[in-house]
């Protein structure tokens, strides 16, 4: 991507002061949607039942009961979801006919060791597939955690933090997210890499490095780096647990008694230009003004910022407590490889070329605008031939 560097863009978003706030075709909305419904099915594949309102209800199963709750009586998001409802638990009504009082997992899994102590294995059901020893064999080489006493606070503060939107799961996407001091939820389990050895390569020419991962089931492993990775993208619910958040970039809305600073404004050109024509539902002009966007755009047509012609207001975000000439610098740098190669002249015949114009999708923009308020797009770049934003 020309012109354009995550650590530069890291920079720039340090440069704020803090403030008051794959499936790439979803929308920022329909993934925190999707995870959050994510969080109830593994919910209801580890406890076996729905889960249920109450004081006595510990405050995610609580939490998880009113999403569900929510989430069934709106329409978008039952036809979001169809396809991830494995369990039927948008129509389920009733708790799930497992009886967890007369289950007791640590006998299940004494049963299940005792087999090949004379057990006839070809009796067995289910022939397990190489992911799923690989897997098995990890979970086995787990031990227990003998100074789990110094984790255990960490694990609630976690679950804290995720109850009060602090901390956030996110889909697990790159080998360099796993180091010492991340959370992730793997095998149903919140799991802490506590350690990690120096970096060497293996045999295959990769690099990895001894882990020590803690369990919030009060184990231990000390897997490998890859095996972790492995794991994470096997496991169909495996995600990461965001840092602390340091607050959004920008806000959404005001707080008591504040102005807003300015308007984020997504413009489309009403050009007669012939190549404006062909792609003018793509190309955009994106601008960050602290005054009207209206009185911004007077005398658009005769103005070559404007390619001297009229223009259409096709999306404006608020913002609040950010520097406006900063924040349309950083969108700017954002979308760098896709800005608008065109030279046109002005109305004394000079030879122009615009360049705040970009050929880019409007909800491609309306994604990076939510990427930038959260801080994510450090780890986001735009790649115009897929026309989306893509991570790396």
């Amino acid at each position: 991507m020309s012109d354009f560097n995550l650590d530069d863009l890291a920079d720039e978003l340090a440069d704020f002061a803090p403030a008051k706030k794959k499936q790439a075709t979803y929308t920022p909305r329909e993934e925190r949607i999707i995870a959050g419904f994510e969080d109830i099915e593994r919910f209801f594949e580890e406890h076996g039942r729905l889960p249920q309102h109450g004081e006595d209800r510990d405050i995610f199963e609580r939490l998880y009961a009113v999403r569900l709750d929510r989430l069934r009586v709106q329409e978008d998001c039952r036809t979001l979801l169809a396809d991830f409802d494995k369990h039927g638990l948008l129509d389920r009504v009733e708790a799930a006919v497992v009886d967890v009082d007369e289950l007791d997992l640590d006998d299940l899994a004494a049963e299940l060791g005792g087999l090949g102590e004379g057990g006839d294995i070809t009796q067995l059901r289910h022939i397990r597939s190489a992911e799923e020893k690989r897997a098995a064999e990890e979970i086995a080489r787990r031990e227990k955690c003998p100074d789990f006493e110094k984790f255990a606070g960490l694990f609630k503060q976690v679950k804290d933090d995720l109850a009060s939107g602090t901390r956030v799961t996110r889909p697990f996407e790159l080998k360099a997210e796993i180091r010492p001091g991340a959370f992730f939820i793997v095998g149903g389990l919140i799991s802490y890499v506590a350690e990690m050895e120096e970096i060497f390569v293996n045999a295959q020419g990769r690099t990895d490095a001894r882990l020590r991962v803690i369990f919030d089931n009060g184990t231990q492993s000390g897997m490998l780096m890859r095996s972790l990775q492995r794991q994470l993208n096997e496991d169909d619910a495996g995600r990461r647990i965001t840092d602390p958040s340091p607050g959004p970039l920008f806000a959404d809305k005001a707080e008591e008694g504040e102005a807003e600073t300015g308007t984020i404004y997504v413009l489309r050109s009403q050009s007669d230009h012939p190549f404006v024509i062909e792609h003018r539902e793509v190309i955009h002009k994106i601008g960050v003004t602290s005054g009207s966007v209206q009185a911004r755009i007077s005398g658009a047509e005769k103005s070559s910022t404007y390619l001297l012609a009229g223009v259409d207001i096709v999306a404006t975000y608020k913002v609040y407590g950010v520097n406006c000439q900063k924040l349309e610098s950083l969108i700017h740098k954002v979308f760098a490889a896709a800005q608008l190669d065109l030279t046109i002249p002005d109305r004394f015949g000079h030879m122009v070329k615009p360049r705040e114009w970009f050929v880019v999708p409007l909800p491609v923009i309306d994604e990076a605008v939510e990427r930038i308020r959260d801080r994510s797009i450090v780890r986001y770049r735009y790649d115009s031939s897929q026309g989306q934003l893509v991570s790396g």
